[in-house]
């Protein structure tokens, strides 16, 4: 059995069979997945510095020379790396003095810091599949970010009390700005927001919980709502990215909610997590130094602040190591293009707009297939595996090792 890296589910029943090069045999792969997989054999990186093709220590050499010399580095990504990868980068940041920070700073970051501190109650996705009865998909679309996510935990499986599944034992509400394919799914209850409507509707929700007619225009429909979560037996909201961007000031009001909800029933919250390993990385920097993103170690104490995110960081920063994530594609153009000028150093398995613009490029063997690890789930859950392909392209924790000893 393979264990898939292509989204936070790590799904671990994965049966692969490569030969001749390519995926002879396949089960249990989501359509996410099986683009994953196939990955290991297109677009592969090979070690180079300013374009030209050098051997991997050349390369490696060349990315601790540039760290070596950097007054302000920034070490950016790890949300597709290992846990013993983010251990290293986070040791290596500290041996230079850099800032490091990762995808979580201008997406899940306000909302999982909560979550992992414990003001926002969580579970695991095999409670859902076990005992939810009520899922919430609040700016969320699993149907297409998750694929097997109603499959495997929320919707579709018989869980240990949920033996009748979505026919007769689940409900699943969809809030959300347009009607996705799992708002589809949840056609009777489907609410529609207006873009930066979800605080209003937070709102809502409480008055209608607190037995007060709603300020909203369709009152009956949210009473409704109002009447299901009040006899939901163990409720679980899933918040994604277009919730947490409309509530970026306001996150103390879904604090709220979930507070106003658990006086009633049960409810609890599991952030939905890109990035197989966003997650792990927000524990392990945590752990380490009392924040999940943001930090610096320039001066050798641990440091958080909005300068030391990325937004920030690639545009005062000297040079850059980026493992694990692909900014110059993700980031706002500004900070993208700002942080493309400075001495990239990228460590990837795979070709990206980022390796293309970088000035050292690393190779690295892809996680799940060529190399194998340690990652969080996300919903908390750590999970071991190992890789089905042999491979000599070393570990992301490999590289960063033997670019802090060459330092």
């Amino acid at each position: 059995m393979a264990t898939c890296t292509g989204c936070s589910l790590l799904c671990e029943d994965i049966e692969a069979i490569v030969t001749d090069g390519g995926l002879s045999h396949v089960k249990n792969l989501c359509r996410k997945g099986h683009g994953h997989f196939q990955a290991v054999f297109t677009e592969r990186t090979e070690p180079s510095i300013d374009g030209q093709k050098v051997d991997l220590e050349k390369a490696i050499l060349a990315a601790a020379e540039i760290l070596k010399n950097a007054k302000r580095p920034l070490l950016y990504g790890w949300s597709n790396s290992t846990l013993e990868a983010q251990a290293a980068g986070i040791r290596l940041a500290e041996k230079i003095g850099a800032t490091i920070d990762d995808t979580s700073s201008f997406c899940q970051g306000l909302l999982m810091e909560r979550i992992i501190a414990g003001t926002i109650p969580t579970c695991t996705l095999d409670d859902v599949r076990n005992f939810a009865d009520t899922s919430i998909f609040w700016g969320s679309d699993p149907s297409n970010s998750h694929p097997r996510h109603l499959s495997r935990f929320s919707y579709y499986p018989r869980g240990d009390k949920r033996q009748k599944s979505y026919e007769e034992e689940r409900t699943c509400i969809a809030v959300d700005v347009r009607k996705s394919a799992t708002a589809q799914l949840c056609s009777n209850y489907y609410f529609r927001l207006a873009p930066g409507g979800d605080a209003e509707f937070m709102e809502a929700i409480i008055s209608v919980l607190d037995g007060k007619i709603p300020k909203v225009a369709d009152k009956k429909k949210m009473i409704e709502l109002g009447t299901l979560l009040k006899k939901t037996e163990y409720g679980v909201i899933f918040p994604g990215l277009g919730m947490v961007y409309s509530m970026q000031d306001r996150m103390d009001l879904f604090e709220r909610l979930m507070a106003r909800l658990n006086e009633i029933t049960t409810f609890r919250a599991i952030p939905m997590v890109g990035h197989y390993n966003m997650r792990g990385f927000n524990e392990l920097l945590r752990e380490k130094t009392g924040f999940i993103n943001r930090v610096s170690f320039k001066g050798g104490a641990a440091a958080h602040g909005p300068e030391n995110s990325v937004l920030s960081a690639a545009k005062s920063c000297d040079a850059a190591l980026v493992i694990g994530s692909d900014p110059l594609s993700s980031l706002p153009f500004g900070t993208a293009r700002a942080l493309s000028k400075k001495p990239i150093i990228a460590i990837d398995p795979r070709r990206s707009l980022t390796t293309d613009a970088a000035k050292v490029v690393i190779p690295s063997a892809l996680s799940g297939m060529e190399a194998g690890g340690t990652a969080v789930r996300m919903d908390g859950v750590k999970i071991r595996f190992e890789p089905i392909i042999e491979s000599k392209r070393p570990t992301d924790e490999e590289i960063l090792t033997r670019i802090m000893e060459a330092i």
